[in-house]
């Protein structure tokens, strides 16, 4: 039978290189394929491919190489003097939801909000060679014409969102935009250390989106990396103003970590008079889900005694299906959860609970990093 390719990765044609190179050296067989050079929507840049038996030693390689690593030194958490809402947006119209929400929040906090487009130039310096890379023409023109257009749509954006501020449907808030030219993922993951905001707002298609988008969504991506919590929103949310959401749900999993999440889930929510829900995101068959999660819920309630807080052990069966009847049943708004950071092969072959219900819920979903 023949070994068919799987991707191993989507990065700049730069990277894509040095990630080819790497591999080559291992004895690795790479080749690699352009990705939506003009308009990424979901991931953009050049597909990296590999055949799947190598998979497992490619994956080691990575984890070993430097060139992948972050630089957590730099990286620093907002302060609490710091009021700044980031909103990535790719103009689409779950982008301008997540805009009305991510303004309409930060009026509630007093925040200032940064619009944030990040997108991908086909120009390659013709010193870098192409190899067998699959041919591309393209000039510096071209590169000048996509930063064009992207301007023009953020200016409409931007004409939009004044005039709904004009008309009153948007509350006065100060907000700016900035372009990053990149892969989108990367850009808002880096800009998000640049601008250390206390909250990202972005756009999801929620359960349209398809199963093999799951590893290449910006959002999920930035959900993985990112250390500022992250609120997705849906594109069939019914509300653009977290004011309207009246039953938020917290997902515990009975982790010491749930404690220190919980007191920034509160700081978040606290604006708004939503009833809390406390639900277990524990797989296996407990008898004692019922015990701990009233005892998480006697805890929480003695910590933020004017807030009404109450619990629902999940049915047994499939989590994500438990999880679907729980919204439905207890008419949840919003569900908060927690996830923490993994390593390359854990995100590729085992997804976070918080990422599979990124795709699997039209329901907003905030994470926040234990």
């Amino acid at each position: 039978m023949e070994d068919k390719l799987v991707t191993l990765a989507i990065h700049t044609f730069e990277k894509a290189q040095i990630l080819k190179t790497i591999l080559e050296t291992e004895g690795i067989e790479v080749c690699i394929h352009n990705v939506n050079q003009i308009q990424p929507v979901v991931s953009a840049g050049v597909r990296v491919r590999i055949k799947e038996s190598d998979l497992p030693h490619a994956l080691r390689i990575i984890e070993d190489s430097k060139w992948l690593s972050e630089d957590a030194g730099q990286e620093e958490k907002a302060g609490p003097e710091e009021k700044k809402i980031l909103i990535p947006i790719d103009f689409s119209d779950y982008s301008i939801k997540a805009c009305e929400l991510g303004i309409n929040h930060a009026r509630k906090i007093g925040a200032e909000v940064m619009i944030m487009h990040a997108y991908f130039s086909p120009y390659f310096p013709s010193a870098i060679p192409l190899n067998d890379t699959q041919a591309y023409q393209v000039n510096e023109e071209t590169a000048q014409n996509v930063l064009k257009r992207v301007r023009i749509d953020m200016e409409n954006i931007c004409t939009l969102l004044n005039r709904k501020i004009q008309s009153g449907e948007l509350p006065p808030v100060k907000y700016d935009y900035v372009l990053r030219e990149g892969l989108p993922e990367e850009e808002i993951i880096a800009y998000s250390k640049e601008y250390r905001p206390s909250l990202i707002v972005m756009g999801t298609r929620g359960k349209s989106q398809k199963d093999i988008d799951l590893i290449g969504s910006v959002t999920g991506e930035v959900i993985e990396v990112n250390k500022v919590p992250v609120l997705a929103i849906p594109e069939n949310v019914p509300f653009d103003d977290l004011s309207e959401a009246k039953n938020i749900a917290f997902a515990t999993s009975f982790n010491q970590r749930d404690l220190v999440v919980f007191d920034e889930f509160m700081e978040i929510i606290k604006p708004y008079n939503a009833h809390i829900h406390l639900f277990n995101i524990s797989t296996s068959k407990d008898e004692w889900n019922e015990i701990r999660l009233t005892g998480v819920n006697e805890y929480f309630k003695k910590q933020y005694p004017e807030t009404d807080i109450t619990h629902t052990v999940l049915d047994d069966g499939d989590l994500l299906l438990a999880i679907e009847k729980f919204v439905r049943d207890k008419h949840i708004d919003v569900i908060a959860i927690s996830t923490y950071r993994r390593n390359i092969l854990a995100r590729m072959f085992n997804p976070s609970i918080a990422r599979k219900m990124l795709f699997h819920t039209d329901t907003p979903l905030l994470v926040m990093h234990a």
